[in-house]
């Protein structure tokens, strides 16, 4: 009696080992989800290439603002240089601001500098030291594109487009969602896996 007794101690306590292990794993500041559609954005601060500090709430824009993670040396978000661009000049003047964050470990923000006068990057491009900002979108590639609206609500992650080949676009996702976001509409695909090289975390 007293080993069943004994047997059963040992069972509820492994039991109780467990379910705390699983709490705290799914409580860590990296757990997936940090960012749902539908959620507010938290405001954040981070410096661009010349180590100014921008906030958030300083670079949005009047009718919603646009992040993209992106990259100096993957190819994919290479490729969508041009159409960054072209998003951020065609949507500026409708109230939608264009911001890019660079959270690879492995490009300083020299580079990040250089980078975007070479391609000719013109909107506001912030470094993510240690990947913090990168954490709480849980953003894993560039590029990866996350909408916010007028009032600072997610309503669209993911993809820019189906193709890093400008020539093989079928399906705008990123630009339909801006267009909906602009006329009050709901963004009719609200997620779209994105795809690219993965952040360089440190």
């Amino acid at each position: 009696m007293k080993k069943l007794s004994a047997i059963a101690l040992l069972l509820a306590l492994a039991f109780a080992s467990t379910a705390a292990c699983t709490t705290k794993a799914s409580d860590t500041p990296n757990a997936k989800a940090a960012l749902a559609i539908g959620a507010a954005a938290p405001d954040f601060t981070l410096p661009d290439a010349d180590g100014k500090e921008h906030s958030l709430a300083s670079l949005k824009g009047k009718s919603g603002t646009l992040i993209l993670f992106i990259a100096t040396k993957c190819p994919v978000s290479n490729a969508y240089n041009a159409r960054m661009q072209k998003l951020a000049d065609d949507y500026r003047a409708r109230g939608v601001n264009v911001v890019g964050i660079n959270s690879n470990s492995t490009e300083p923000a020299a580079e990040v500098k250089q980078h975007a006068a070479a391609n000719g990057l013109d909107f506001t491009i912030l470094k993510d030291p240690g990947n913090q900002i990168a954490d709480r979108y849980d953003a894993q590639v560039t590029p990866e594109a996350y909408l916010l609206d007028a009032s600072g609500k997610l309503v669209y992650h993911g993809r820019i487009d189906n193709s890093r080949n400008g020539d093989s676009i079928t399906s705008t996702e990123l630009r339909d969602a801006i267009e909906a976001t602009l006329a009050g509409k709901p963004v009719e695909k609200a997620e779209v896996k994105a795809f690219g090289c993965s952040i360089k975390r440190g």
